[in-house]
């Protein structure tokens, strides 16, 4: 599976004058956990909302402080491309939960540690789907049910 297949598209960008009340303002709107910082399309860094509360609230910085400021940066990036398990390893190598997502060069997406956990426990729903429908239901499952992922994700 590649990493296109999971990631969240489009990404939400700011400038990086935008103040971390703007910022978080945006990520309450687009309901996200962070903003990428981008200028002229050009990634330049990444703000969650734990670098909101941190780098802004708790300190004397502010919600009036530009988020240039306070992103991380350079961010840590994905290639869509690649495989998932290049984005499960470089999750366990830098301790990030997000991803944003190039395509050669070229901001596209998203990816979350979320959305890595959430498409196990789809695939573990699906592979445990009959065997639950068997234990509930005598005559076993229902050929043309549709599999448990459909119930849960969203298109």
């Amino acid at each position: 599976m590649k990493v296109a297949e999971l990631m969240i598209t489009p990404p939400v960008t700011v400038p990086p004058e935008t103040t971390a009340r703007q910022a978080a303002a945006r990520m309450a709107a687009e309901a996200v956990g962070c903003v990428l910082v981008a200028d002229g399309g050009a990634l330049c860094g990444i703000v969650t909302d734990r670098d909101l509360v941190l780098r802004a609230l708790a300190t004397t910085a502010g919600p009036d402080t530009r988020v240039s400021q306070l992103m991380s940066a350079p961010a840590v990036t994905v290639e869509a491309a690649q495989d998932v398990e290049v984005a499960y390893r470089t999750f366990r190598r830098t301790g990030v939960r997000r991803l944003p997502v190039l395509d050669e060069h070229r901001l596209v997406g998203v990816l979350a540690l979320d959305d890595l956990l959430l498409d196990v426990l789809y695939r573990l729903f699906d592979l445990l789907g009959p065997i639950s429908w068997s234990a509930l239901h005598e005559g076993g499952p229902d050929a043309d049910a549709p599999p448990i992922r459909s119930l849960w994700r969203t298109p």
